[in-house]
């Protein structure tokens, strides 16, 4: 499991690499899959060559793994919705 994690972490990174994100609307224009699930530039990608889902925030042009695991570790944790997610970042005091 791992080692599937870093495989779909390189690759995130080498494709927001290339990628000048300023704005939402970019964002999506580079990668269709990327859902915005808080207004603070908070993201899941939905990688799917290993069925891992990635949580990077955007600042000053850079991207940070805050989450990645799989679709079940994504249902257990963040139950699908928004609100969970949100909870999720206020106790990690990322918001």
């Amino acid at each position: 499991m791992v080692s599937t994690i870093k495989k779909n972490l390189n690759l995130a990174f080498r494709v927001s690499s290339y990628a000048e994100w300023d704005k939402k609307t970019n964002v999506k224009m580079t990668r269709p899959d990327a859902d915005c699930v808080h207004s603070d530039g908070f993201y899941f990608f939905n990688i799917n060559i290993h069925r891992t889902m990635i949580l990077i925030v955007f600042e000053d042009n850079e991207a940070t793994v805050i989450w990645g695991g799989s679709h079940d570790g994504f249902n257990n944790i963040f139950k699908g919705n928004k609100a969970t997610i949100e909870k999720w970042l206020r106790t990690q005091s990322l918001i």
